[in-house]
């Protein structure tokens, strides 16, 4: 998986005329090398650095903290290490670049992560150097994915799925939210994710917010119940979110339930290699404003590395500018969501899944829980 990837970057720099590209964020360190520094999404002057050159060479800049697990991590991968509290980690990176002989020439990296002045310091240790924004060129090379990477997603669509399908077929009126999240994260983990995000648990009134953790609230007969949460395995994580009720349906839910049910499948059938993005949301916006029910801004987006990537099955945004509208195209993985957070009956309903847009089509990836009918607890 990772010589594709690190093959893609290289094609794409001798493309744009560029000499080395710079990873910087957790997410596209991930993408070069395989796995996240673990602290380095937690403390960003822990810098963490990818370097592939347009001979599709890795080599890996990290904190001395963090040296003994990417030694694990990247075996026989050339290394540099920093140290936390005494080098001046952007000098040192100098020092590596030279030494890779790019003192000059063109290098992207990554502008919208690297803070302002840790990049001054960059730049003026490397005047040979012109450097470029990488963000938008690494960005589109990570929507379309390998193979490596679809069967990851697809074994992560499953562990999510899995996880909160059994979760709410262990729950019984009088459990709370807590003990929600106490099943889900237990079977995330025996499931094989190495860690989750987002964990969302939304209960009764609750299930009208978007994202909300875990209270001692307990389910009582009429709830219904929102459950999402995002696996993670070497940085890539998949989300998937479904919605129960408990004993008994409150009015108007399963015909609610029904729109969702339909839009899922519309949207299944729309996606393919080609189709509008903002068609399809358009479609989707139809569908729930006949029922009364407002939308929101989106109903799908890229998924990987990170929770949410290009395309939106919306408008693209764009940097200071109004979203624009992108075309689908074959092996990229999207997570889609027909959604009504305010349904105007005291309760919200979700239905996310992962989908591949394959040759002809599209592919349900997160296909473990029969959601044609809400989920009943209890």
């Amino acid at each position: 998986m990772r010589e594709e990837i690190l093959s893609r970057q290289a094609a794409a720099m001798r493309e744009q005329g560029i000499d080395a590209i710079v990873a910087c964020s957790p997410e596209n360190f991930a993408y070069a090398a395989g796995f996240v520094v673990p602290s380095q999404p937690l403390l960003r002057h822990r810098h963490a650095m990818a370097v592939v050159s347009a001979d599709a060479a890795l080599n890996l800049f990290v904190v001395d903290m963090e040296e003994s697990t990417v030694v694990r991590e990247a075996p026989g991968v050339p290394l540099t290490i920093w140290k936390e509290f005494s080098d001046d980690a952007m000098s040192e990176f100098a020092t590596m670049l030279s030494g890779l002989g790019l003192s000059g020439g063109r290098i992207g990296i990554e502008m919208d992560y690297l803070p302002a002045g840790d990049f001054a310091r960059l730049s003026a240790a490397l005047p040979g150097v012109t450097f470029v924004p990488a963000e938008h060129l690494l960005s589109r090379l990570r929507q379309i994915k390998t193979p490596g990477e679809v069967a990851l997603l697809r074994r992560l669509a499953r562990i999510a799925d899995q996880a909160i399908g059994d979760t709410l077929s262990a729950l019984k009126p009088g459990d709370t939210e807590l003990d929600i999240a106490a099943y889900l994260t237990r079977n995330i983990y025996e499931l094989g994710a190495e860690h989750f995000k987002l964990l969302i648990t939304a209960t009764g009134e609750r299930s009208q917010l978007p994202n909300v953790g875990p209270t001692d609230r307990k389910l009582v007969r009429g709830d219904v119940c929102r459950v999402e949460i995002f696996s993670v395995i070497g940085g890539y994580q998949a989300g998937v979110c479904r919605t129960a009720y408990v004993e008994e349906p409150p009015p108007m839910a399963e015909e609610v339930w029904q729109v969702m049910v339909d839009c899922k499948y519309r949207l299944l059938d729309l996606a393919k290699p080609g189709a509008d993005c903002l068609e399809i949301y358009n479609d989707f916006v139809g569908r729930l404003k006949a029922h009364n029910l407002p939308p929101i801004s989106f109903v799908g987006h890229g998924i990987g590395l990170h929770l949410h990537e290009d395309p939106y099955l919306g408008a693209t945004p764009l940097l200071g500018q109004p979203g624009k509208s992108a075309a689908l195209e074959e092996n990229m993985v999207l997570g889609f969501e027909p959604l009504c957070y305010r349904t105007g009956y005291g309760f919200g309903v979700q239905n996310k899944d992962l989908m591949l847009i394959t040759a002809t089509g599209s592919e349900l990836l997160s296909d473990y829980t029969d959601t044609d009918r809400l989920i009943r607890i209890g």
